[in-house]
């Protein structure tokens, strides 16, 4: 009987170590976010906003380059990434600098600093249905907060692994992490408020972030008979065209 039970026990130790081994034995973050200096991702970038004091709206289209420059130690003392990103308004145009970001591979996540917010935006283990909350850096919640709408998103892998194609691009293997799909209120209904959040990015191995699509919007409704009603927001969708 006492050989039995020891017997018991060691296969269950020994499935509870497989699993954990296999849970863990997952793609590394390097693999879907390789950081090295002098490469570069291009994307098409159509940018949504509200004009006519948000009764209407326009997307107005550009190219972006992200391009990694060099490693330097973020404010907290770690090796980061210093990522700097170039705009023009096609591809006949020269390059301008717009803006410099950071990331950090901590081993086990992977950390973007945009706009002084630091996102989490890839973190282990990578396997579908694995999720983390990717704004807990971010400062949602603080009365003078312009981002409270981005509070306790669930980000969450899907399609690990799997083909995609991306513009012209037909891509092996990759992963999409859905951050937020939220709708609240009807959109349909032009007399009560409502509010879209949905936000999704996707990524390849060797190559890094090939696709995002955001939108933030909230829709008032008119305050009288006769008024109008109006959208505040933004949205955003980059498509991979070029990398090295």
């Amino acid at each position: 009987m006492k050989s039995r039970l020891l017997l018991a026990s060691f296969l269950l130790l020994t499935f509870v170590a497989c699993k954990k081994t296999e849970e863990f034995s997952t793609a590394a973050i390097a693999e879907y976010y390789p950081l090295e200096t002098g490469k570069y991702i291009t994307y098409k970038i159509d940018s949504l906003i509200y004009t006519n004091f948000g009764t209407s709206d326009t997307i107005r289209s550009y190219e972006i380059k992200y391009l990694t420059d060099s490693l330097i130690t973020d404010n907290l003392g770690r090796p980061a990434y210093r990522i700097f990103r170039y705009i023009r308004a096609n591809s006949t145009d020269a390059w301008q600098p717009d803006n410099t970001f950071l990331a950090v591979n901590t081993g086990t996540s992977l950390e973007f600093t945009e706009n002084n917010m630091r996102f989490i935006k890839l973190k282990q283990p990578i396997r579908n249905e694995y999720s983390w909350k990717g704004n807990s850096f971010i400062d949602t919640y603080s009365f003078n907060s312009e981002v409270r709408y981005m509070d306790d998103w669930d980000y969450t892998y899907e399609n690990v692994g799997e083909p995609a194609t991306i513009g012209t691009f037909d891509l092996d293997k990759t992963l999409k992490v859905t951050q937020r799909d939220e709708i609240i209120g009807n959109p349909d209904d032009p007399g009560s408020y409502s509010e879209k959040n949905i936000s999704n990015e996707i990524y390849a191995t060797g190559i890094g972030l090939v696709y995002k699509y955001f939108l933030h919007n909230e829709y008032q409704p008119p305050t009288t008979p006769t008024g109008v009603g109006y959208t505040n927001g933004y949205g955003v969708t980059l498509t991979m065209i070029d990398h090295n």
